[in-house]
């Protein structure tokens, strides 16, 4: 006989094996008095296992991930999954509310952890949702898109020195991986310092769906969770993507002021001294090449034409050989592109 999970309790209610429930935690309140509450979706399964926390929004603009959350919910295999799968589609939810990457307070959520009891607005929910929420976990999928107006390839970053974040980086299956360095305050910082393993998914950009991005979420939360042994690996199984890891990435910048035309595409390899875009006067009478510092790959691009001498144009990942990483990277957004979603993941058809 299989063992049996035990009771777990988050937020003050327990969970029995095999029980799914919403939590609705008491964040804050609005001007009006009216609650915020911290909406958790928890699935304790039958069997033990690892608990997985899959978030998003902890800038309250980036949506992409809202949107991964509310497909994950509908999958019924959920139901048999072995440990216990925790999902937080609006972390920042006063950011959400106001279309903003920010708290009312103009701080970044992402920046205030561990928190406190009795810090600012942003330090005090961090604390909630470490102590009630992610002391909990042992993995987490945060999902996040590029800032507004600036379009990010599909990319996972993780702490790669971290052998389980590497191992979920590798399952997830995104077009590439960035060795990325903890950030002060992030929520990465926190998990990694606690001992959770936790990967960072970035794809699209602000305030819009982009399809692809997330069918691909999709696809890696799934991923994730059957390489954890939560969900069963179906019989016929797709082939494995090999993302890219790069080695290094940096941003190019403008330098000067004026109308940014870009003659090159996210995902696109660039050579040394390749001219990638202008930055021209409005009328017409000065013209600044943005040529390509190294050759890679263009992972972070900005949409609006409109810049100032300083602004981010490009992000470029580094590789050891970039036109194999271009062909790998193509390779996987084609795969991605022909999934056909939810059929490609009714795992109630496919798990045993």
């Amino acid at each position: 006989m299989s063992p049996r999970n035990k009771p777990i309790t988050i937020a003050g209610n327990t969970l029995q094996p095999g029980e799914r429930k919403t939590l609705h935690l008491d964040l804050a309140r609005l001007y009006t008095n009216t609650h915020l509450d911290l909406d958790i979706e928890v699935i304790h399964g039958r069997r033990p296992g690892p608990t997985l926390m899959i978030c998003a929004a902890i800038h309250g603009d980036e949506l992409n991930g809202v949107e991964i959350c509310r497909q994950l919910l509908k999958h019924k295999s959920l139901a048999r999954i072995a440990g216990t799968l925790i999902i937080v589609p609006v972390v920042n939810i006063f950011g959400f509310i106001h279309r903003s990457r920010y708290l009312p307070d103009r701080r970044d959520l992402n920046r205030c952890f561990p928190g406190s009891e009795k810090g600012s607005l942003g330090g005090r929910i961090a604390n909630i949702f470490r102590t009630q929420v992610l002391c909990h976990c042992t993995h987490v999928l945060d999902l996040h898109t590029g800032a507004i107006h600036r379009s990010n390839l599909p990319q996972i970053r993780a702490n790669l020195d971290n052998p389980s974040a590497r191992e979920m980086a590798r399952a997830f299956g995104a077009p590439m991986i960035i060795d990325s360095k903890l950030r002060d305050g992030s929520l990465r910082q926190c998990a990694d310092e606690a001992g959770i393993a936790l990967i960072l998914y970035e794809a699209g950009e602000a305030l819009r769906f982009d399809p692809q991005a997330i069918k691909g979420g999709v696809r890696g939360a799934i991923n994730i969770m059957r390489s954890l042994s939560m969900l069963t690996t179906p019989k016929r199984k797709q082939p494995p993507l090999t993302p890219v890891v790069a080695n290094s990435s940096s941003w190019v910048r403008s330098q000067s002021d004026g109308v940014f035309r870009s003659i090159v595409d996210l995902g696109q390899r660039v050579s040394k001294g390749q001219l990638m875009g202008i930055v021209a006067s409005p009328f017409g009478d000065q013209e600044v090449e943005v040529n390509a510092p190294s050759s890679g790959i263009i992972i972070g691009q900005n949409n609006i034409p409109l810049v100032n001498e300083g602004d981010a144009l490009y992000h470029l990942a580094r590789f050891d050989a970039s036109l194999k990483a271009e062909k790998r990277v193509g390779l996987i957004n084609e795969q991605i592109e022909a999934l056909s979603l939810p059929e490609d993941f009714d795992l109630s058809q496919q798990d045993s």
